[in-house]
């Protein structure tokens, strides 16, 4: 496994400080999130997700702690958006260039408006996708706040 990807490269080119860790992705998981948090040894709060969404139909990152789900509703809100859903694999695999899997909210083909919800935001540290299936980076998600403009907003169920 590469520990080199367009995330860990963004990463870098800011000088933010992180941690990598890898785990044994498992591709027939229920809910991937909560997987790599116990292959982590992490608590489920602590290790976020990074799904793609369409609001209005123009593409948004969303991430959110794995064992929380999101409400469109209030996605829709944080957006200024009247609407909002989940893209399609293909879509969120060719907008990101990620493997839906390995998505990372870092060092994607084209920056996407991204919400992060609260509870995550105010974490001390946590765990995001390193852009790769089984690689997680850790760090202090105000620096992920600050590295991607993003909204922080309550958006869970």
């Amino acid at each position: 496994m590469s520990r080199t990807t367009p995330a860990t490269l963004a990463l870098d080119r800011a000088g933010v400080v992180y941690s990598l860790a890898s785990y044994a992705y498992d591709p027939n998981a229920d809910r991937i999130g909560l997987q790599a948090a116990e292959a982590l040894g992490a608590p489920a709060g602590e290790v976020l997700k990074t799904l793609i969404v369409k609001a209005d139909g123009k593409p948004a990152c969303v991430v959110l702690a794995s064992d929380r789900e999101i409400s469109m509703k209030k996605l829709a809100a944080a957006l200024g958006a009247r609407a909002s859903e989940m893209a399609p694999r293909a879509d969120a695999e060719r907008i990101t260039g990620y493997r839906v899997g390995g998505v990372s909210p870092f060092g994607q083909k084209k920056r996407l408006r991204t919400v992060i919800d609260a509870p995550a935001a105010a974490l001390a540290q946590a765990y995001v996708n390193g852009g790769q299936r089984g690689l997680q980076m850790q760090l202090a998600p105000t620096d992920l706040v600050r590295m991607l403009d993003a909204v922080v907003a309550e958006i869970a169920a």
